[in-house]
């Protein structure tokens, strides 16, 4: 069964539509803003009334969710190939990317909803650590899928292509696989596992490689009920539980491919601050950009950078702590041109 439903909406004449990935960070959790019970992205058709793809993007959001936009840019232009016009024509959808701060959320119409982005992905909070799903179940079926391929080549391709998107070596990959001669299953060894450096960014080419091996529901090849598989009957029975919220239309993809673009962003432009209020503290703002890319920053790094890059300046004042000693309250320095501000500089990696 495959979610790009195409009874989700009525079928029209146009061709294109828009799409926007609309996100915000509330409690330190990093949060996009969905529809229809959280399935579908904020969307709509382009039409003649719209001046441009941004005035269709943004009037599609605010009818929607009643949410009003501020920093906005293009994401990506997708062709659903398993949606067609009243007159065959395979749909085009633009999409576009959005940051809110946590001041401009507002209370939203009953069909919209604001949903914690690792419900659809996560495999990708790592802020405790790597998830136990990746090397309990997530590695062992994609092993399964390197050994389905239709020779040696194929196969020592998509055992190299899980090690680099998902931090493992190729040489653990290779020893950790043992064939079962009764069900031909692949398992990983207990042992202590070597590793790659985990890269954050690479969160669309892990979903494609789960989309391609038929391990979510949005996949043409998904298997309902893995537990149902004598090839797989090693892994969770709660698989569907395990692997994330699917969407219509292969949003998902479209919220990975703006997860990615975020990511790589924060490296080397201060993006950050639109999602931020108008002060905060230096924990809060760590804390916020560690809920973005999944991963914990070193304290000490990551302050040298702002004093370094004079990306923050005190307000004077401090935050009202019920313990310990209060914090100081700090604002992003509006006067610094942001396109040089980060040119040769980066986010310091994590701990």
């Amino acid at each position: 069964m495959t979610l790009s439903y195409s009874h989700a909406h009525q079928q029209g004449s146009g061709t294109t539509e828009v799409v926007a990935v609309l996100v915000a960070i509330t409690e330190h959790t990093a949060r996009v803003l969905t529809v229809d019970q959280g399935k579908l992205l904020p969307n709509g058709p382009l039409m003649p009334l719209h001046r441009s793809l941004q005035a269709g993007v943004r009037q599609w959001v605010e009818e929607q969710t009643q949410q009003p936009l501020g920093y906005l840019e293009q994401l990506y232009t997708f062709v659903d190939t398993n949606r067609r016009n009243v007159d065959g024509h395979a749909l085009v959808y633009v999409s576009y990317l959005g940051l809110v701060q946590e001041a401009q959320m507002k209370e939203l119409p009953s069909q919209a909803l604001w949903r914690d982005w690792y419900d659809y992905f996560p495999w990708e909070n790592h802020l405790d650590g790597m998830p136990s799903m990746i090397m309990d179940f997530i590695v062992p079926a994609l092993l399964e899928w390197a050994n389905a391929g239709k020779d040696a080549v194929v196969q020592q391709r998509r055992r190299q292509r899980i090690g680099l998107c998902w931090g493992l070596s190729e040489a653990f990959l290779t020893s950790a696989v043992h064939e079962n001669t009764d069900s031909g299953s692949a398992t990983v060894s207990d042992n202590n596992h070597e590793s790659r450096e985990w890269i954050a960014e690479h969160v669309l080419l892990r979903y494609e490689m789960l989309y391609e091996a038929g391990m979510i529901p949005e996949a043409p090849t998904y298997l309902p009920s893995y537990s149902s598989n004598p090839q797989t009957s090693h892994l969770s029975e709660n698989w569907s539980q395990l692997i994330g919220v699917p969407m219509y239309y292969d949003h998902r993809r479209v919220i990975a491919t703006a997860v990615s673009r975020l990511r790589a962003k924060i490296e080397y432009r201060p993006l950050i601050f639109g999602l931020m209020p108008d002060v905060f503290t230096l924990s809060q703002l760590q804390q916020s950009v560690e809920a973005l890319s999944g991963v914990r920053l070193h304290k000490q790094n990551f302050r040298r950078l702002l004093d370094s890059q004079n990306l923050v300046m005190e307000t004077g004042q401090s935050s009202s702590a019920q313990r310990g000693r209060p914090a100081k309250l700090y604002r992003f320095r509006h006067d610094i041109e942001l396109q040089s501000l980060l040119m040769d500089s980066k986010l310091p990696k994590r701990k």
